[in-house]
């Protein structure tokens, strides 16, 4: 039997360490502190594996595994590991020393975690309490972790800690509401997206929300060998530091992610200009308020040549964007969209008409209630393909197949994959696809809401009123022969006449 640490067990330890901030912290707080302390004691065990392999290797000879391990993919600066920490834990200035760590984990490594750790401060006063409060949690959050040994050689398998980070994630975002949204996208919608976009090897793609990068590692996968390039951008500091330590975690270490909003300070430039991709995919947040507007009057890369979206809501802010850093002539887009995106009217109805009439949108398709985290708001998938061959567009209604949860709904692996092959067949299906001619489209005065085009209506079916009737009978005969014997039981215990 090996005794190799399963998923299973690192993602039982790691979630009762949260115990330590639970009831005192906020999950969307106190996420970053966990996240962060595995992705440490994961460096540290994988520096230690490593040292352990050289030494081996060079029997003993100490000069030649330091210079084996500068040209490893990471170096952890001496003092600074995991081991270094625990042994540490009693000091009173514990915050502070892990913080230098970090600090020095950060320098050493500038070209892959250049800035991530800026955003966390374990000797935060308003974020973990009084210095004995503090203190007594980081020391209990050390210990949790000191139970790990997440050495690869300890491993049950290769990309283990990177789902396990994922993991992590998702129930983090299962507990955190609202804010869920601005960081994950459920594991079963980025794979339909990466499904229906289907990647190829050389592929550039692009997230220009990208969260914590979940959805732009599960495109990447699709590939199906490391032969692609991930570029993804994040308006939120703290969660751009988890999509950066999410790519390291799977081995994505050429991945450029950029912090800053992408609408109003677009930082994927090549040559002084948008950089393209071939895929573009993204679940930006829904009918954003502030989107900025003001800005995309004045945008120097033309992106809103088709209309301004509303102040109040930029959800074809982010659509504009993605059309056009999707390389011209090849380039595809899979956006998660509100519903409202597809009917309403004013600048949004405008600018969707140029995208008909540029013969962009190649399928709508519509989601299932409450899949995603924070919202129950219906969501929809837009596809826009710029080597579109047909004019025509195809609408799915997919909103009625899925497992119900307590909390949220999911998408089954058959759900999926009837969407995909719906999608690949591009043809009408009786109650849940239809191929709509453009000519149609316009005639709904570019109206793309699902049910104009999928007609779901089910007829009721006819009533047998004699069979009924007969039904009914039998039911009193039985009632009456139930009181019957009830009454029967009654006397022989005494009660009634």
């Amino acid at each position: 039997m090996s005794n190799k640490l399963t998923k299973k067990d690192i993602e039982s330890v790691v979630w009762r360490a949260c115990d330590t901030f639970r009831g005192a912290i906020d999950p969307s707080e106190y996420k970053n502190y966990i996240l962060t302390m595995l992705f440490v004691k994961y460096l540290s065990d994988l520096a230690k594996d490593k040292r352990g392999e050289f030494m081996d290797r060079y029997k003993g000879d100490k000069q030649r595994v330091d210079r084996a391990m500068s040209r490893e993919r990471f170096v952890m600066p001496a003092e600074c590991d995991f081991d270094h920490l625990y042994a540490r834990r009693d000091d009173n200035n514990v915050g502070e020393l892990i913080n230098i760590s970090l600090e020095k984990i950060e320098d050493e490594n500038k070209t892959k975690l250049e800035n991530v750790f800026r955003n966390i401060d374990f000797n935060s006063e308003p974020a973990l309490g009084q210095t004995k409060e503090r203190n007594r949690r980081l020391k209990l959050l050390l210990e949790d972790f000191a139970q790990l040994d997440l050495r690869p050689s300890h491993l049950e398998g290769r990309d283990i800690i990177g789902d396990v980070y994922e993991y992590l994630i998702g129930k983090f975002a299962a507990g955190a509401g609202k804010k869920a949204g601005e960081f994950y996208t459920p594991p079963e919608v980025s794979t339909l997206l990466a499904r229906l976009l289907k990647p190829k090897k050389g592929d550039r793609i692009c997230d220009p929300a990208c969260g914590s990068g979940s959805l732009l590692i599960k495109v990447g996968r699709q590939v199906g060998s490391d032969d692609f390039h991930l570029a993804g951008q994040e308006s939120n500091g703290s969660t751009w530091a988890l999509c950066k330590m999410n790519m390291f975690l799977h081995g994505v270490d050429s991945a450029r992610i950029e912090w800053c909003d992408t609408i109003t300070n677009p930082k994927l430039i090549e040559d002084d200009n948008l950089q393209r991709f071939n895929i573009v995919v993204a679940n930006p947040p829904f009918s954003l308020d502030k989107w900025g507007q003001d800005y995309a009057a004045h945008d120097r890369f033309h992106r809103f040549s088709r209309g301004l979206p509303p102040k109040s809501r930029g959800d074809y802010g982010f659509i504009s964007h993605m059309v056009e850093i999707a390389i011209h002539g090849e380039g595809r887009v899979g956006v998660v969209v509100p519903h409202g995106v597809l009917f309403r009217g004013g600048q949004e109805g405008i600018i969707r008409q140029k995208l008909i009439d540029e013969n962009l949108i190649e399928a709508v398709i519509g989601l299932p209630p409450n899949l995603f985290y924070g919202t129950g708001i219906p969501a929809a998938i837009l596809l826009l393909n710029k080597a579109k061959r047909t004019k025509d567009i195809l609408f799915i209604d997919a909103s009625r197949e899925f497992e119900d949860g307590p909390n949220q709904n999911h998408l089954r692996d058959q759900d999926i994959d009837k969407i995909v092959k719906t999608y690949e067949a591009f043809k009408t299906v009786k109650k849940y696809a239809y191929r709509a001619k453009v000519e149609e489209v316009r005639e709904n005065e570019c109206n793309l809401n699902i049910p104009r085009y999928v007609d779901t209506f089910e007829e009721e079916r006819e009533i047998d009123i004699t069979a009924v009737q007969r039904e009914i009978e039998q039911i009193e005969l039985e009632l009456a022969q139930t009181r019957k014997q009830m009454t029967g039981y009654m006397r022989e215990l005494g009660y009634g006449r």
